[in-house]
């Protein structure tokens, strides 16, 4: 009698369920790359519109321009928990075609119709702001839910869309805006944008239920040591029960609020340095410094998500934080030096824009990937409160201060200072004692179910040889 060895590959659970295409979890990650790329210009090219717009609504005071930031903000994140939540109950792809439709209908009416500051709180601000939120809470935790094995990398990556997706159109933004004015271009850009999205959001897919990629398996430590895993699904009830949850949604708050300050400001924080009618090898140096701070915001993504994969969430986040709380302390110390101000920016962009890395990957971590939509939804809405303090809130004490900028970074920079030391000395030791906790409760139940295991595996061998012998 021969026996033969099976040398059929592994069935792959997605590409049966979606196909080649919408089944391969690298396919699944570009596209959500794409779709943040395209988003990304919502929150990083404001500042290029901003001008247009206090031209336009002359006498308004710029604060209350610099408010339809802080609105779009707040509309990104404040309604991120019940997108994840629909995301996880009906769909990726459903919630992906609203949040297309939003961010194209938000710009094209921003450049249309809008009469007054109020209109764009409510076009730019609410309606583009919320499929916003949705494209990227959906594109995130698309990226949990596939890469178990590289969270730290892959939500790096998507995270990286949205930080450096400006990069690639500051530039022809800025020169549309130049040719025909800003509302226009903000229509022509925001139905284009538009429907790239809604492209993107016929491949986006979760992966199917018992799906894991190959050579992955969750009931073996297959993470590196100082990358604790949860191996509990926690729903959103749940992890608003655990402490954790407060402190990350602390820190994410204190770690964000230096780079939004930036983002929503630049052109007047350049204005109040007395560089903005600068030029660098003959580029302006808003827009030069808007590109670079973009790439630099995508590199910090890739770069220190990967990092923490090694290194650990909470070690990789104290060193970043700590190194963002000295720059954003320097940046007051830079007044009239353009090459200095472009410099230093881009360094502060290169540790700040990892909090949308570490973060995600961090709810993943210790929450557990199933629900990962809602969960991370829940944190990211800090970055709404955050940007209350970084849009308006900035610019109105900049305003009280004689247009200086200085006391809103000194506050930052304490800030994130005290984000590193929770990181290390909080977070760390509260995560990892629940996890353990969670590995020895669920040890007795996994030894006996190997032992089971390993009892039916012994009869199974034990009747082939009967019948061997029979045979023989």
């Amino acid at each position: 009698m021969s026996t033969a060895i099976s040398t059929e590959p592994p069935r792959d659970l997605a590409k049966e369920m979606f196909g080649p295409i919408a089944g391969n979890r690298w396919v699944q990650l570009i596209s959500g790359i794409i779709a943040m790329i395209l988003i990304s210009n919502y929150q990083y090219a404001f500042t290029l519109f901003s001008p247009g717009m206090k031209q336009t609504f002359a006498g308004v005071p710029y604060h209350k321009i610099a408010a339809v930031f802080s609105a779009f903000i707040l509309f990104e994140t404040w309604p991120m928990p019940v997108a994840g939540y629909f995301v996880d109950k009906f769909g990726i792809r459903k919630l992906m075609t609203i949040g297309a439709i939003f961010i194209a209908l938000g710009w094209v009416l921003g450049g249309t119709v809008a009469r007054s500051p109020f209109d764009l709180y409510i076009y730019y601000g609410v309606i583009a702001g919320t499929g916003a939120g949705i494209i990227y809470i959906s594109s995130v935790a698309n990226a949990v839910k596939w890469f178990p094995d590289r969270r730290g990398l892959a939500v790096g990556l998507t995270a990286a869309g949205f930080g450096g997706g400006a990069a690639l159109t500051v530039i022809p933004i800025a020169s549309t805006i130049h040719s025909m004015g800003w509302a226009k271009a903000m229509a022509v850009w925001g139905l284009a944008q538009g429907i790239i999205a809604l492209g993107a959001a016929m491949i986006l897919r979760h992966p199917p239920s018992g799906w894991a990629p190959a050579g992955w398996d969750q009931s073996v430590k297959q993470v590196r040591k100082n990358v604790a895993q949860s191996k509990v699904n926690l729903t959103w009830t749940q992890t608003l029960a655990r402490p954790e949850f407060y402190f990350l949604y602390t820190m994410f708050f204190f770690a964000c609020a230096g780079g939004l300050i930036a983002t929503a400001n630049l052109s007047q924080i350049a204005k109040s340095f007395h560089v903005s009618d600068a030029r660098i090898l003959g580029l302006a140096l808003v827009p030069l410094a808007v590109t670079l701070t973009s790439l630099c915001n995508a590199g910090s993504r890739i770069l220190w998500g990967s990092v923490s994969d090694r290194l650990g969430r909470e070690n990789t986040m104290f060193l970043t934080f700590g190194i963002e709380a000295i720059l954003v302390y320097l940046v007051t110390k830079i007044g009239g030096h353009p090459i200095a101000f472009v410099v230093l920016f881009s360094l502060v962009f290169l540790f700040w824009g990892e909090v949308f890395s570490l973060f995600s990957a961090t709810t993943g971590d210790v929450f557990g990937p199933k629900y990962a939509s809602a969960n991370y939804g829940m944190v990211y809405t800090s970055k709404g409160l955050a940007s209350v303090f970084a849009g308006f809130g900035a610019a109105a004490l900049a305003a009280y201060l004689g247009g200086s900028f200085a006391v809103p970074f000194y506050v930052s920079a304490v800030l994130c200072g005290i984000a590193a030391l929770f990181s290390l000395f909080i977070l760390k030791p509260l995560v990892r004692s629940r996890i353990a906790r969670e590995a020895s409760a669920a040890a007795p139940v996994t030894a006996f179910a190997t032992k089971a295991q390993k009892k039916v595996e012994k009869e199974v061998e034990k009747e082939v040889e009967k019948d061997l012998a029979h045979v023989s």
